[in-house]
C-alpha cells in the first residue's frame, strides 16, 4: 500500500510566506515587533497537599497578593502587554532586566539568577499539521519562594495540560512538593513536547526517502530544502535549552531543594537526547539531498545510455545510406531493380544482429 505524502504548501517556493527567521534576534536593535493582544488571560493555581484552587482573573492587580501567600501558586499569563507585565513584575519584586527579557521576542534560551528569583526563557514548539511546518512561541518562567510565574504569547495553545490535570489530583507529587518542583514540571513538559515535534519530522524524513526513490524532480528538492530549513530552525531553538537546564543544576540558590535536583538532571538527560536525535535527523536530511542527486544522476545516465544505444544502432545504417546517396554514375547495384529492397534488408539484418549482441553483453 502506497504511503501518503504529507502536503507541502507552495513546494516550488518553500520559504514563501514563512515568518520564522533562522538568524537570532539581536537585542541591541531594541524590542522586536510583537503582535498586539486583545486581552491578557490570567490563570492562578493556588494549592497545597490537600487543597487546590483554580482562579481566572481579569485584573492583574488581583494576583499581587499571591506573592506573599504561604501556599504554592502557579500564575500563568497568556498574552503579553507591557503595562500588565510591568505591574506584575513590580508587584512580585522582579528585576527590570528580567522584565525586559519577558517583553523581548525571539531570545535565545537562557537561565538567570537575579535577586530572590530564578528566571528562564525558552521556546515552546508546535508542529502545524496543515502546513507541515514548525511554529514556536517564547515562554518565560520566573521561580520565586512560593510561586512560579509563566508568561506565554499565545493564549490558544500550550503543553501544560498534564500539569493542570495533576494539580487537580489530591495527593499528587506536584501538590506535595514546593515551587521548585512546579518549575521543573513546566520545563519537563516543554522539553518532552520537543520529542513530539521530532517524531513528526522523523515521519516526514521517512516519507521523503520513498519520494526521492520515485520522484527526483524540482518539487522533491523543494520539499527536502523545506524539511532541512525546519530542522535547522528546530535545532537552533532547542540547542541552548541544554545550557538552561544545566544552569539550574549548577545553581546554589536556596529556592532549589536538593531533593529536586535529580528531577532537573532527568530533564537535562532528555534535552541531551533530543539534541542528539536532532543531529541524527540533520544527517539524514543531508543524506536525502545526496540521494536526490544520486537518483538524478542515475536518471541522466539512463537517458544517456538509451541515446548512446540508439546512436550506435543507427550509425551503420547511416553509413550505408550515405554511401548509396553519393552521386556517382558507376556504383554497384545502383541501377538494379531490387537494389532498394536489398539495401533495406541488409540494414534490417545489421540492426537485428547488433541488438542481439548488445543484449548478450547486457548493455540494455
Amino acid at each position: 500500500m502506497a504511503k501518503r505524502i504529507l502536503p507541502i504548501p507552495d513546494a516550488l517556493n518553500p520559504f514563501k510566506g514563512k515568518k520564522q527567521r533562522i538568524m537570532n534576534y539581536n537585542p541591541a536593535t531594541g524590542v522586536a515587533d510583537r503582535k498586539p493582544v486583545a486581552e491578557v488571560k490570567i490563570t492562578v493555581f493556588d494549592f497545597k497537599a490537600n487543597h487546590c484552587e483554580e482562579v481566572k482573573l481579569q485584573d492583574v492587580k488581583q494576583l499581587l497578593h499571591y506573592a506573599q501567600t504561604p501556599e504554592t501558586s502557579w500564575i500563568n499569563i497568556d498574552g503579553i502587554r507591557k503595562e500588565e507585565i510591568h505591574t506584575i513584575c513590580t508587584g512580585f519584586g522582579i528585576h527590570y532586566l528580567l522584565e525586559e527579557d519577558i517583553l523581548n521576542v525571539g531570545q535565545r534560551a537562557k537561565m538567570d539568577e537575579m535577586g530572590d528569583h530564578l528566571f528562564c526563557v525558552l521556546p515552546m514548539i508546535y508542529f502545524n499539521k496543515l502546513s507541515c511546518t514548525i511554529e514556536q512561541e517564547q515562554v518565560s518562567i520566573v521561580l520565586g519562594k512560593n510561586f512560579v510565574l509563566s508568561f506565554q504569547e499565545d493564549s490558544h495553545r500550550d503543553v501544560f495540560d498534564p500539569i493542570r490535570e495533576k494539580l487537580h489530583i489530591n495527593g499528587s507529587r506536584i501538590r506535595l512538593a514546593f515551587a521548585d518542583y512546579l518549575c521543573y514540571s513546566l520545563l519537563d513538559v516543554i522539553v518532552d513536547s520537543y520529542f513530539t515535534v521530532l517524531d513528526k519530522l522523523g515521519e516526514r524524513i521517512e516519507l521523503m526517502e520513498d519520494v526521492v526513490q520515485h520522484e527526483a524532480n524540482n518539487r522533491t528538492l523543494a520539499r527536502i530544502n523545506l524539511l532541512r530549513r525546519e530542522l535547522l530552525l528546530f535545532r537552533r531553538a532547542i540547542s541552548p535549552v541544554r545550557e538552561l537546564v544545566n544552569g539550574f543544576l549548577k545553581s546554589e540558590s536556596p529556592l532549589l531543594d536538593e531533593r529536586t535536583m535529580k528531577y532537573y538532571k532527568d530533564v537535562f538527560d532528555h534535552i541531551v537526547h533530543c539534541n542528539d536525535l536532532t543531529d541524527n535527523y540533520k544527517d539524514m536530511v543531508f543524506n536525502l539531498q545526496e540521494q536526490y542527486h544520486t537518483q538524478l544522476n542515475l536518471k541522466m545516465n539512463e537517458v544517456m545510455k538509451v541515446l548512446a544505444v540508439v546512436t550506435t544502432l543507427m550509425a551503420p545504417l547511416t553509413v550505408i545510406a550515405g554511401i548509396y546517396g553519393m552521386n556517382f554514375d558507376n556504383m554497384p547495384e545502383l541501377h538494379s531493380p531490387n537494389g532498394y529492397f536489398t539495401t533495406i534488408a541488409v540494414m534490417v539484418v545489421i540492426l537485428i544482429i547488433m541488438i542481439i549482441l548488445f543484449k548478450k553483453r547486457g548493455w540494455f
